[in-house]
């Protein structure tokens, strides 16, 4: 029978064979040839042995049994036709015993029929009687290749696997089916599972929480053509009702080539301990603002009454300090908001639930809304769209909160006619939106504390400009919060630019 394997270059062969990285990565081969013919056993061993692999030889099929229950063999080369056992039978012992053993059958008698048999029984290749050793070498070569390729696998495999048992986060991947692949077990543990085996099961069999189940529902009806990474916090109570336990839930589709979804990935990381603490946190900050806003509120409105006139006549200059005493009040009423605001934000009690935002509408939408402030001070607003722009998978109200916050500063410390520019392109895989004015600028000196909380800018510009140093703060936040990054470049009495580099949703 010919042999339908071509031989590889000879010289790549040697190559890939010495290579230094390769022999410091595998042990030495070990090879095993079965064959009643002396001279065909001297002749592999010798050969083999030149390339540095370790070679034993059997002379039937017995002995050869003997060898392989006693230890592993990376390679088999094996007569079909044997005195007392046969090729055959030694093939289908090898696998069960070693099933990633590598065998190749040696053979005069090479038929279609013997081909198809020995494919059955699971022959990795044949060599036909007589071989060279250029032969010899080539097909052993080939087959030392398969099963190296088969132990990266098999190493790969177990280190994601340890890697992903010794996670403090729950894990588990289910096919499009919904039954489970893997489940480390942080996962099992969260779930309160300590049963059977759950690989191969049912996700009802195993979960109870009906949150998590619609969320592998939901990842596994996401069209082809988009990605959403579904998100919960939900709570779980131990089976005595004494414990429960709070877990950021979080689930999502992986594809195929052909962009299917094959299953889904669901990850639950414990946040009960933040989730208290920031239920204490969030508890005494709404007492405070709550304390100091009634009165505060309070205050406003009598002095609103006695500005207006209604507890009796004012001059002039009574309604001045009146009304200056009132804007202090505002603006401090104005930091309380913004310091609850932020104080929800970092704790993350605000939701980020995500979604596709069509960012080329929100920017617009900006646009419009914050035209007639700046038209008050004749200051045009340019907006530079590129054709090609991304959504973003975002919290639409945070994303509205970030680039609004941008333009109203870009108006506050811009001169009276002047103009701003709000443009947005894709760089890599970012959408960068950038924020530039011809206003005051920000000295060097600044621009390291310009997101730092409470801090504002004080020239002759900005000292009669009303704010509560957090607006920036809570931006950046914002942006930290959506995996994003924002930076300053200013050149005073020339302008300021804010760049904002947000990751666009991978599909």
């Amino acid at each position: 029978m010919e042999n339908n394997f071509s031989n590889p270059d000879e010289r790549n062969e040697e190559h890939i064979m010495t290579t230094p990285s390769t022999k410091e990565h595998y042990s030495t081969p070990q090879i095993l040839v079965i064959d009643d013919e002396p001279r065909i056993r001297d002749a592999c061993r010798i050969v083999l042995a030149e390339k540095g692999y370790d070679v034993e030889v059997a002379p039937d099929g017995e002995q050869g049994l003997l060898m392989i229950k006693e230890r592993h063999f990376d390679i088999i080369l094996v007569d079909l036709m044997l005195p007392s056992i046969s090729g055959f039978d030694v093939l289908s012992e090898v696998r069960k015993l070693h099933p990633d053993t590598v065998v190749i059958v040696i053979t005069g008698y090479a038929t279609l029929e013997h081909s198809i048999e020995a494919m059955k029984k699971g022959a990795f290749d044949f060599i036909p009687k007589p071989f060279t050793p250029d032969q010899l070498r080539t097909v052993v070569h080939k087959s030392l290749q398969y099963t190296r390729a088969l132990q990266d696998i098999t190493d790969s495999k177990s280190r994601l696997g340890v890697m992903v048992n010794r996670l403090t986060d729950g894990v588990m991947t289910t096919d499009a089916k919904k039954s489970i692949v893997q489940a480390n077990p942080s996962f099992l543990h969260m779930i309160g599972y300590h049963g059977e085996e759950v690989i191969g099961r049912h996700i009802d069999d195993i979960i109870s929480n009906d949150e998590i189940k619609q969320s592998i529902d939901q990842a596994l009806n996401i069209p082809p053509d988009t990605f959403t990474e579904i998100t919960h916090e939900i709570s779980i109570t131990s089976t005595t009702g004494s414990d429960e336990k709070f877990y950021s839930a979080s689930c999502a589709p992986f594809r195929g080539r052909t962009n299917d979804n094959l299953g889904t990935i669901t990850v639950l990381h414990d946040v009960t301990s933040e989730r208290k603490n920031a239920k204490m946190k969030s508890d005494f900050v709404s007492m405070v603002s709550h304390e100091i806003r009634s009165p505060m509120n309070s205050l406003l409105m009598q002095l609103k009454i006695i500005s207006d006139g209604l507890a009796g006549d004012v001059t002039d200059k009574q309604k001045e300090i009146l009304g200056r005493a009132s804007d202090k009040i505002l603006a401090l009423n104005n930091l309380v908001t913004d310091l609850l605001d932020l104080s929800r934000i970092e704790s993350g009690l605000i939701a980020h639930e995500k979604e596709q935002v069509d960012m080329s509408a929100l920017l617009s939408e900006q646009l419009a809304f914050h035209s007639p402030y700046a038209g008050e001070k004749n200051i045009r607003i340019d907006l530079d769209l590129a054709g090609d722009l991304p959504s973003l998978f975002a919290n639409r109200g945070n994303m509205e909160e970030v680039f609004s916050n941008l333009v109203t500063n870009a108006i506050k410390y811009s001169q009276n006619d002047s103009h701003i520019t709000l443009s947005a392109t894709r760089e890599n895989d970012y959408l960068k939106v950038e924020v530039s004015d011809s206003g005051f600028g920000i000295g060097e000196e600044d621009l390291d504390k310009i997101f730092t909380r409470f801090f504002r800018v004080k020239d002759q510009n900005t000292r009669k400009i009303q704010g509560t140093g957090l607006g920036l703060s809570i931006v950046k936040s914002i942006i930290d919060s959506h995996h994003g990054k924002i930076s300053v470049k200013s050149i005073p009495e020339s302008g300021t630019t804010f760049t904002v580099l947000l990751p666009v949703s991978q599909n």
